[in-house]
């Protein structure tokens, strides 16, 4: 039996859709614009994507949306269409870990994966993965300085947005920068939320919000 999932990334300035079939990307449709051209070209990208897979909406099993964390505006835009899409066609909702999915494309053989998101100044949110994608620390928004990370004797390998303002703090031995990966993309969500489906790991449809770490972003006036 043919599984086919829509899988939508739109957490940073990448808006990224897939389709996938058993766990594997059959199209993949995306952009990264320093404008966050999500609202013009998530439905589009949707539409053609479904095109280019050869389907219908009604062929879907299920919506992978990214969960976050990421753009408050890009997670909107991403988590209301897969909900649409669920209403309407009667199907599941998946919630994808952004900063797994980001962690997902970094191929190595050992060592720790830290995908990191820029959040503003040196701020940055981060998680810790295994070379599996096992999660090795949960996610953190925090404040990168030359002591970040040091107590890890393993081969780190960074991967994300963070890379020109992270690298001239974050210098030990063990630091590997791999700054062709600077976003989530729909490609890699592809088998997590597969796995996701087999295991019938769903979100509520009504009641799912995206992972904001809002509570990181509110800053007070100075006067």
């Amino acid at each position: 039996m043919n599984n086919y999932i829509l899988n939508i990334e739109t957490a940073t300035k990448n808006c990224s859709v897939s389709i996938a079939k058993n766990g594997k990307t059959i199209i993949c449709n995306q952009i990264a614009e320093e404008g966050y051209s999500h609202a013009e070209r998530l439905h589009v990208f949707i539409e053609e994507s479904i095109a280019a897979a050869g389907i219908n909406f009604k062929d879907l099993v299920a919506v992978a949306v990214s969960q976050g964390p990421g753009s408050y505006t890009g997670l909107r835009i991403g988590v209301s269409a897969a909900k649409g899409l669920c209403y309407a066609l009667g199907i599941p909702l998946i919630a994808v870990d952004t900063l797994q999915a980001l962690a997902a494309q970094a191929k190595v053989d050992g060592g720790l994966i830290i995908p990191m998101l820029d959040a503003r100044r040196m701020e940055v949110y981060s998680a810790v993965f295994s070379a599996n994608l096992e999660q090795k620390r949960s996610i953190l928004a925090e404040v990168i300085t030359e002591e970040s990370f040091q107590e890890l004797e393993e081969k780190l390998y960074f991967v994300g947005d963070c890379a020109d303002k992270c690298k001239e703090v974050l210098t030990k031995f063990n630091f590997v920068f791999l700054e062709d990966i600077k976003y989530p993309s729909a490609n890699e969500m592809s088998a997590l939320s597969y796995e996701k489906f087999l295991k019938e790991d769903f979100v509520d449809v009504a009641y799912f919000e995206p992972y904001y770490l809002k509570d990181f972003m509110i800053t007070t006036s100075k006067k």
